[in-house]
């Protein structure tokens, strides 16, 4: 009988050590349109960087990065669910700067006159923004009932919309800035004020840390109960680490800023995207409302004989969208602490651009809010960086449409392979 040898450099089954890359990535289940996102931040950023001489990722520049990105990240979530259900909406710069305006218009005239007190009353910024996130929900429940109950196309309806409500708009001030606005409420725009300093940040980020690994815990522990397919330990333990150290690092870099004085940390604007895209994607992830948009979006017909209300469902959509430019309309002027009506000139085209580049498809039924926030962070990295190495506003607005169709190309490119 011959003498057994010992075997070396044998691996326990299904060790990340005996997989190739691609192994890797299909054991971390990580959906292939996310980490494309991620490689194509990294790629920018890294690109801008070296382009601009170091000054792409100084704390000082991914601060305001994420502050710029916020808006645009809130009005894209409503935007995915939008394209999804085989929609599209063009009024919602014209929505935020109506809504923006009369917000304004409360702060500096209306509630002061209306009720003959001052400006700086600590209920004024909760008025203002309860009746602001009204009135843009009115404005797209108007625009998903032309669209539901009337058989409007949404591009008509909504290119209709952009023209009334920035005439609506202009109407309400005639050209003229609305400003200043409570201090309070100028805390959502961010800065020195409107954040949440070293302290908060760092709780911020291990009350993330900890929600993150629950998730992946709770996750497993469904998975298991229903029977599925487990995914294997170290996968769960690496999109832990990975996913505790990205918070972890993006905290450290936004307590970095300023480089002397005291940090800001978290911007209260960025707070707010996170937690609306966090809200947004267990809608659309979680509740049946979610389920009916992408069935919706996936086959008309089909959800339609399934005794899907696709009306109302179509209708809630908008109601959402606006909803969300009603939120971006306040950041936007609690930054610039006023408001005209020229805000939100082009940003529908931004959003637009974020959410397909973020791998939502126009063909419909195929979209995640966290690809679109990525694709809002894109968008706003590429204007970041043209701005710092000098590249004029109509070059910018050149590389911003080549990008957009590239990445519409691409998708149809997809879409008719899947075919």
């Amino acid at each position: 009988m011959p003498e057994a040898r010992p075997v070396t450099g044998t691996k326990l089954k299904g060790a990340p050590g005996t997989r190739s890359a691609r192994s890797l990535i299909a054991g971390l289940e990580i959906d292939g349109r996310l980490l494309g996102m991620i490689l194509a931040i990294g790629v920018v950023w890294i690109v801008f960087h070296f382009w601009s001489h170091g000054l792409f990722l100084s704390p000082r520049n991914l601060w305001n990065l994420s502050v710029q990105s916020a808006a645009v990240a809130i009005m894209t979530t409503g935007m995915v669910l939008i394209i999804v259900s085989r929609n599209i909406d063009l009024s919602i710069g014209s929505i935020l700067a109506v809504v923006a305006l009369v917000m304004a218009l409360l702060q500096t005239d209306w509630i002061p006159n209306g009720l003959g007190v001052g400006l700086e009353q600590p209920y004024t910024w909760i008025v203002v923004v309860v009746i602001g996130i009204a009135l843009g929900a009115l404005i797209g429940a108007l625009h998903g009932f032309l669209i539901a109950y009337f058989g409007i196309p949404s591009f008509i309806v909504t290119l209709g919309g952009l023209l009334v409500w920035r005439g609506v708009s202009f109407g309400l001030v005639s050209g003229r800035t609305i400003g200043p606005l409570d201090s309070t409420f100028q805390l959502l725009g961010g800065g020195a004020r409107g954040s949440l300093g070293p302290t908060l940040s760092w709780l911020v980020a291990a009350l993330a840390i900890a929600a993150l690994v629950y998730g992946i815990v709770a996750s497993r522990r469904r998975r298991r109960r229903y029977n599925f397919p487990l995914r294997a330990v170290w996968a769960d333990v690496t999109l832990g680490v990975i996913g505790s150290l990205v918070v972890a690092g993006a905290v450290w870099i936004a307590n970095s800023y300023p480089t002397s004085g005291t940090p800001y940390g978290i911007a209260i604007p960025v707070l707010i995207a996170i937690a609306i895209a966090v809200v947004m994607t267990v809608l659309a992830t979680r509740r049946r409302f979610g389920r009916y948009v992408y069935a919706i979006g996936g086959n008309p017909e089909a959800a339609e004989l399934a005794g899907i209300n696709t009306r109302m469902t179509i209708m809630k959509t908008f109601i959402l969208m606006g909803m969300m430019a009603a939120v971006a309309a306040a950041v936007t002027s609690a930054r610039l602490n006023a408001a005209t009506n020229g805000l939100g000139l082009g940003v529908e085209l931004q959003v637009i651009a974020a959410a397909v580049i973020g791998g939502t498809s126009f063909a419909g039924g195929i979209g995640t809010i966290a690809g679109g926030v990525m694709g809002a962070v894109i968008m706003q990295s590429l204007q970041s960086g043209m701005v710092l190495i000098g590249v004029p506003t109509a070059l910018q607005n050149i590389v911003v449409g080549i990008v957009l169709v590239s990445a519409v190309g691409f998708d149809s490119y997809l879409h008719r392979r899947r075919a």
